[in-house]
C-alpha cells in the first residue's frame, strides 16, 4: 500500500502542468491503491495475454533472430555476421578519428559545465540536459539486468568484452551525435527534429547520394519503429519489484497498467517535460545505485582484486560457454550494444536538440555516454556480482542475479535495488518515448493528432511487457535493436571523412581561441 500511495504522489508531481491528465491519472492511481483485490483479479488475465502475445510473436522473433544472428564459419569458429558488422566500425572509427574517445574528456567536461554555453544557439535543451536525457535511455536495465544476463550466460569474462566494446563504442557515439546536430531540422516554432533518418537523408544528399540517402533513411525508420515496444525494460522492472518486495507478484498486467499511467503523465509534456524529469532522475538513480554497490564492494573489499582476476581469466578462458572465447565475446557484444546503443543512432535524436552551434561539441558530449553507462556502471555491477559469488548460483541469469548479489551483503538491499531499477527503467522508458516519437513524426508527420495518437499507443504498448518472460522479451528486442544498425552504420562509413574534417576544424578553432569560453572559471 505504501508503494501504491507513492504512485499517487508521483502522479501529482509530474502532472502539475497538465490538469486534465493529472485528474485522470490521480483518480486511477488512487483507485489502484485502494483496490488490491481488483488488482489480483487481473493476474490471470495477464497470464492469458502473455501467452497470446508469445504465441503470436514467437515465430516472428525466431525468424528475426535467425537472420540477425546468422553465423558464418571462420575455420572451426561460428561468428554471427551482425557482431562483425557492429564491431568493425567501433574500432575503425576509434583509429580513424585519432582515438578521440580517449583525448576529449577535458573538452567534454568544459562543455558540460557551461564553459562554451551560447544562449543564442538554436536548440531546445542544454547540452547537459541532452546528455542526461540520453543517459536515462542507456544507463538503465542494460546495466543492471544486461550485465547479469551476460554473466549468467557467458560467465564473468563477458564483462571484460563489454568494457572493451564500451570504450570503442565511444567513437561511434561521437560520430552519431555530431551528425545529429549537423543535419538536424529546425521548425518554425523552434522545435528540433534530428537523428539517423535526417543525417542519412540530408548528409548523403550533400555527397551526391540522394537516392541512397532516402533508401537508408526509410529503412532506418522501418527498423526503428518496432522499438516502440519497450518490453525489456518493463519486464525487468516488474521482475525485480515482484521478486524482492512481493508487489505485483503474479500480476504483471496490473503493474503494466500502473507504469503506463505514470509514463503517460510525463511524456504528454514532450521533450521539455522529459528533460526536466531526467535531469533530476539520472543523478538520483546513479547515486542510489552506485551508493548501494559501494556498500557491497566495501564489505567485500579484499575480494575485489580476485574479482578482477576472475573476470580477466574468464575472458580468455571461459568455462561452460558454447563457442569458447568467441562465444563469450559474442555474449559481451550483444549486451554491450544493448547497453550503449552505439551504432543504433537513437540517442543522436535527443542530442540533435541541444543548444549549440558546434556539432562536434555535442559529439564530444555524446561520447561520454558509453563511458558512463558501460565502462563505469556496468563494471561496478559486474564486480558486485563476482565479489558476492552470486554468479556461481545456478538458475539465475537475469536481474534477479544482481538482486541476489546485493542481498548477500544486506538482506534488505533488494528493496534498494528495486528503487534503483524503477528509477533506471522509468527514465529509460520516457527517453525512448522521445526517440520513437521522432521516428513516428518522420513517417506520419508532426500534427497534434499524430503526436497524441503516438503517445497513447506508446503508453498502451508498455502494458504487455510485464506479462512476457525474460527470454521472450530479450529475443525480440535484441533482434529489433541490431536491425537499426544496418542502415545507420552504412551512413557512418560514408560520412566519416566530413566528420573527421569537422573535428580537425573544431580543435583548431579551440586552440586558436576563435571559439572562446563564455563562462571561464
Amino acid at each position: 500500500m505504501k508503494f501504491d500511495r507513492g504512485i499517487c504522489v508521483l502522479s501529482i508531481w509530474v502532472n502539475q502542468r497538465n490538469k486534465a491528465f493529472f485528474v485522470l491519472t490521480t483518480i486511477f492511481a488512487i483507485s489502484l491503491a485502494g483496490t488490491s483485490h481488483a488488482a489480483e483479479q487481473v493476474g490471470s488475465t495477464g497470464e492469458a495475454l502473455g501467452a497470446s502475445i508469445a504465441g503470436f510473436l514467437g515465430p516472428i522473433s525466431a525468424v528475426l533472430a535467425d537472420f540477425v544472428f546468422k553465423e558464418f564459419a571462420v575455420g572451426d569458429l561460428l561468428i554471427p555476421w551482425i557482431v562483425v558488422w557492429m564491431a568493425i566500425p567501433m574500432f575503425f572509427l576509434t583509429v580513424y578519428f585519432g582515438f578521440i574517445n580517449f583525448r576529449s574528456f577535458g573538452i567534454a567536461k568544459k562543455i558540460l559545465t557551461g564553459r562554451y554555453w551560447d544562449e543564442k544557439a538554436e536548440g531546445e535543451v542544454s547540452q547537459f540536459q541532452a546528455l542526461t536525457t540520453a543517459l536515462s535511455g542507456t544507463v538503465g536495465i542494460g546495466n543492471i539486468a544486461g550485465v547479469a544476463v551476460a554473466i549468467g550466460t557467458g560467465g564473468p569474462g563477458a564483462t571484460f568484452w563489454m568494457i572493451i566494446i564500451g570504450l570503442a563504442a565511444m567513437s561511434v557515439k561521437f560520430a552519431e551525435c555530431t551528425l545529429g546536430v549537423k543535419y538536424r531540422e529546425v521548425h518554425e516554432d523552434g522545435t528540433i527534429s534530428g537523428g539517423p533518418m535526417y543525417y542519412l537523408k540530408n548528409g548523403l544528399k550533400n555527397r551526391g547520394l540522394k537516392k541512397l540517402g532516402i533508401a537508408l533513411s526509410i529503412s532506418y525508420v522501418v527498423f526503428a519503429l518496432p522499438a516502440i515496444l519497450q518490453w525489456a525494460t518493463v519486464n525487468q522492472i516488474h521482475s525485480q519489484l515482484s521478486s524482492a518486495t512481493g508487489l505485483f507478484a503474479g500480476n504483471g498486467l496490473g503493474f503494466g497498467i500502473v507504469l503506463a499511467v505514470l509514463v503517460g503523465a510525463v511524456i504528454l509534456g514532450g521533450l521539455h517535460s522529459i528533460a526536466a524529469v531526467t535531469s533530476k532522475l539520472v543523478p538520483a538513480m546513479v547515486i542510489v545505485y552506485l551508493g548501494a554497490a559501494l556498500v557491497v564492494l566495501i564489505s567485500n573489499f579484499s575480494a575485489i582484486p580476485a574479482a578482477f582476476l576472475t573476470i580477466f581469466e574468464h575472458a580468455f578462458n571461459p568455462q561452460a560457454v558454447g563457442g569458447g572465447i568467441i562465444g563469450v565475446i559474442i555474449i559481451g557484444m550483444r549486451r554491450a550494444v544493448y547497453s550503449t546503443e552505439a551504432g543504433l543512432g537513437t540517442s543522436s535524436m535527443v542530442h540533435a536538440a541541444a543548444k549549440t552551434k558546434e556539432p562536434v561539441s555535442e559529439g564530444m558530449v555524446g561520447l561520454m555516454e558509453p563511458f558512463i553507462d558501460t565502462v563505469m556502471v556496468s563494471t561496478i555491477t559486474a564486480l558486485v556480482i563476482v565479489v558476492s559469488g552470486a554468479w556461481q548460483i545456478d538458475g539465475l541469469n537475469d536481474i534477479q542475479l544482481t538482486s541476489k548479489a546485493f542481498e548477500t551483503t544486506i538482506s534488505w538491499f533488494p528493496w534498494v535495488l528495486s528503487l534503483a531499477v524503477f528509477l533506471f527503467g522509468f527514465s529509460t522508458i520516457i527517453s525512448w518515448a522521445y526517440y520513437i516519437e521522432k521516428v513516428w513524426e518522420y513517417i506520419f508527420g508532426d500534427s497534434n493528432i499524430s503526436i497524441k495518437t503516438y503517445r497513447l499507443i506508446y503508453v498502451l504498448l508498455l502494458i504487455p511487457g510485464a506479462v512476457l518472460t525474460a527470454a521472450q522479451v530479450f529475443d525480440i528486442i535484441d533482434s529489433l535493436f541490431f536491425l537499426m544498425a544496418i542502415p545507420n552504420i552504412i551512413g557512418l562509413y560514408i560520412l566519416a571523412p566530413e566528420i573527421k574534417a569537422d573535428l580537425k576544424s573544431y580543435l583548431a578553432r579551440l586552440k586558436s581561441g576563435e571559439i572562446k569560453e563564455t563562462n571561464p572559471s
